[in-house]
């Protein structure tokens, strides 16, 4: 007797033997056992999942010689003819080499003729996406209203591909891929039975390979069997497919906690020379640092089989949450970047030396020579991490602090003020205007910080108080204004995105010393969040080069910026509508040819 592989062999014959999909076999048993049957299943899923071997059973379910039954017998003819698919009223049709009209109408016209011995006619059709769109609509009307002794089911791994009408006329159901335990479970179930040896590290390997196909995994177990000899072994395994020993993986991780930058490479060299590819290698190390993320807050989640559970526990204990999940950022865009570097050795290498680089729980930073960052300051790296940022940032601040340009004459703490004030005079100094300088420029530590401005009811307002080691609003020369507030909006405040928006809904009423006072109107409070308002606010601050008090108020109308601009746009929409209607070309046009102008096509030229 010729040889069977596992995955004919050990193919499900009932709904009791089928594993990984319990949410679709409850549907079904519960419907078959009420004799609530519909007359078309969709089952979708992807390749190896049990799409067509759910379709047999239920095939046996419904022409089992015992009657219609969740539990068919497999014993009676109708159930052996089935499982070796020689049943003469259950058709599996491929979709794939099935696909056009001609083949479709054939099928119909079948199905119109009673069954010859069993209960039903049961028509599968698998990879029914593939169908052309004539065949489709051929099966429609009688998908919908088949006849009585007729069942269609439909098998597909797209159901995307699949028309809308065809979707709503079938009972579907969403077959899942099965969890990499569930697979290693039954491997093990059946390589018992064969009396097979295999070791549980090797089937964990080829549940993992399997991606959640039950007959991937059987096929893979098959092919492990004939290359360990009668034997799946975790290192014969592991050669077959490929895989990266894990142990280098752990090695790295290791290396990187010590802060070990020859050993790194050192283990970079090894993997070379073992043609290991480091795009993969940067996949299993994100695949890894997820896993120790879990063990870090869940680590019943791991479980007590893992070959390497403790090995994962130890290391989720040395890592910080922080430091874990910045080796994870820096793994992903590693892995997404590599194929810009020079060459995959130097992208894997160059993203382990970034995860030594960039620590998410430092508080310094060394500042760089002026040769190693551009002229606006930014890193010269392909991808900056939030560690980056706050590491720039520190370093930003720190420069500032200690530039004795800019302390200022008050000891000890440098005041906001005062700092602002030699930022303006440096910038003067070299020519630049000061309302060009990028807030970005200024560390969160000096900035500017003024109270949250508040949104009142007219005619009350809250003011942000002036702190009592300010200098005196006297001591600051204030900057030349003509008071154009929608001026100062479109051309000072034109980068500000949502916040610019904010200001053009607003109207300048006062601006005495120190204190701006705003009115928005009732329909565009929503725009006065706390966020846009202190961004408003230190926008303003930064182009009068001094610290500014805002208040808000709120009233039913104002004359804004926005409104003042709806206003001249609506008189410029009135002109050339006026001027193309008196128009005695288009009179005549109008007149003597009947010609109507298209709503809304008139624009003004300015």
């Amino acid at each position: 007797m010729s040889y069977q592989v596992l995955a004919r062999k050990w193919r499900p014959k009932s709904f009791a033997s089928l594993v990984g999909q319990d949410h679709v076999v409850q549907a079904l048993s519960n419907a078959l056992s009420q004799q609530r049957l519909h007359h078309a299943y969709l089952f979708t899923g992807t390749r190896g999942v049990g799409k067509t071997t759910l379709s047999r059973i239920l095939a046996k379910s419904l022409n089992c010689a015992t009657g219609i039954t969740a539990t068919p017998c497999g014993e009676c003819e109708a159930c052996r003819a089935i499982d070796i698919g020689r049943y003469v009223d259950y058709v599996e049709m491929d979709a794939a080499s099935n696909r056009g009209i001609a083949d479709m109408v054939s099928l119909l016209e079948q199905a119109i003729y009673a069954p010859s011995s069993g209960r039903f006619k049961v028509y599968m059709i698998d990879e029914v996406h593939m169908l052309t769109k004539e065949a489709f609509n051929a099966m429609l009307k009688t998908l919908e209203e088949p006849p009585a002794h007729v069942k269609f089911i439909l098998a597909t791994t797209d159901p995307q591909k699949v028309p809308v009408t065809i979707l709503s006329r079938c009972l579907q159901f969403n077959l899942r891929q099965m969890a990499s335990s569930t697979i290693t479970a039954h491997l093990q179930d059946i390589l018992g039975q064969e009396q097979i040896a295999f070791e549980s590290p090797a089937l964990q390997l080829i549940a993992r390979a399997a991606n959640g196909s039950m007959r991937d995994a059987l096929s893979l177990t098959d092919q492990a069997i004939a290359y360990g000899n009668q034997a799946v072994r975790e290192s014969d395994v592991r050669s077959m497919l490929g895989a990266i020993d894990q142990s280098y993986l752990y090695e790295l991780l290791r290396a990187l906690i010590a802060e070990d930058a020859a050993g790194l490479l050192n283990i970079a060299q090894q993997m070379e020379s073992r043609s290991i590819g480091f795009e993969s290698a940067l996949n299993d190390i994100a695949a890894l640092l997820h896993l120790l993320a879990v063990a870090q807050y869940a680590p019943q989640s791991i479980a007590d089989d893992h070959p390497e559970r403790q090995t994962l526990l130890d290391l989720a204990t040395a890592l910080s949450a922080e430091r874990l999940q910045l080796y994870y950022q820096i793994a992903i865009l590693g892995h997404r970047d590599i194929g810009l570097a020079p060459d995959a050795y130097a992208g894997f290498t160059m993203t382990l030396l970034r995860m030594l680089a960039f620590k998410a729980d430092s508080t310094t930073a060394v500042t760089p020579p002026a040769s190693s960052s551009d002229e606006n300051g930014n890193s010269r790296s392909g991808s900056t991490s939030p560690a980056m940022v706050g590491s720039a940032r520190a370093a930003l601040a720190q420069s500032y602090a200690s530039s004795p340009a800019a302390k200022p004459s008050v000891p000890e703490t440098p005041s906001p003020i005062g700092v602002v004030e030699a930022k303006h005079s440096t910038q003067e100094a070299s020519g630049e205007p000061f309302d060009r300088i990028a807030m970005a420029e200024i560390p969160a530590q000096v900035l500017s910080q003024p109270a949250s401005p508040v949104v009142a009811s007219e005619p009350a307002a809250v003011a942000m108080p002036v702190p009592a080691e300010a200098p005196p609003a006297a001591s600051i020369p204030l900057l030349a204004w003509d008071g154009n507030w929608r001026a100062l909006v479109e051309n000072h405040l034109s980068k500000l995105g949502l916040v610019r928006a904010l200001a053009q809904n607003c109207e300048l009423v006062q601006f005495e010393g120190d204190v701006m006072t705003l009115r928005i109107s009732e329909s565009h409070k929503h725009l006065a969040s706390a966020n846009y308002l202190e961004k408003l606010n230190a926008a303003l601050n930064s182009h009068f080069g001094r610290r500014l008090q805002l208040v808000i108020n709120t009233s039913q109308d104002a004359n804004t910026p926005a409104r003042q601009l709806a206003v001249e746009k609506a008189e410029l929409q009135d002109q050339a509508t006026q001027a193309i209607m008196n128009d005695r070309f288009v009179q005549g046009l109008m007149q003597e040819m009947g010609a109507t102008i298209v709503p809304n096509s008139i624009k003004p030229l300015h």
